[in-house]
């Protein structure tokens, strides 16, 4: 991944270690002085909501400790691969979209970020430029060419 993206995560996981399990563990100190917890449905949540980010954190912490941090200067653009983007002729509407490939991660669709893993990413990962591929998806069968593979 990214330099950029990495910070972000270890930024992520910092705020939900401290600020996020400060946060409901101060709910959970509220529910408990609400007496019973037998039949308090708030402590009962607040310890569930504990369990989930604590996974989050978890999930996120093993993510950091198997990245490696991508070097976008020695980016080939000779093929598609990682960190490149290309831009793609959808062969049935002749519409252009541009995509930056990218780990599962860092993937954003709406920002034009598509994870190496789904099956366009999958599809056009190793192709060069007027390659077309055939893409599997829900709505039928998706043809793109490749135009231009760049940094």
């Amino acid at each position: 991944m990214t330099r950029q993206r990495l910070t972000e995560l270890e930024e992520e996981v910092k705020n939900l270690r401290f600020h996020g399990r400060r946060d409901i563990a101060q709910r959970i100190a509220d529910a408990r002085a609400q007496g019973d917890l037998s039949e308090n449905a708030e402590y009962d949540a607040a310890r569930e909501e504990q369990g989930l980010l604590e996974l989050r954190i978890r999930k996120m912490e093993d993510v950091l400790s198997r990245s490696a941090i991508i070097d976008e200067s020695n980016i080939q653009t000779d093929k598609v691969g990682i960190m490149t983007r290309v831009t793609v002729l959808n062969t049935a509407t002749k519409k252009k979209n541009e995509y930056q490939i990218v780990s599962p991660e860092e993937a954003d669709f709406e920002g034009g970020k598509i994870s190496m893993s789904s099956p366009i990413g999958k599809a056009l990962m190793n192709k060069t430029v007027g390659e077309q591929v055939q893409i599997k998806v829900p709505a039928g069968l998706l043809e793109l060419k490749v135009v231009s593979i760049g940094k």
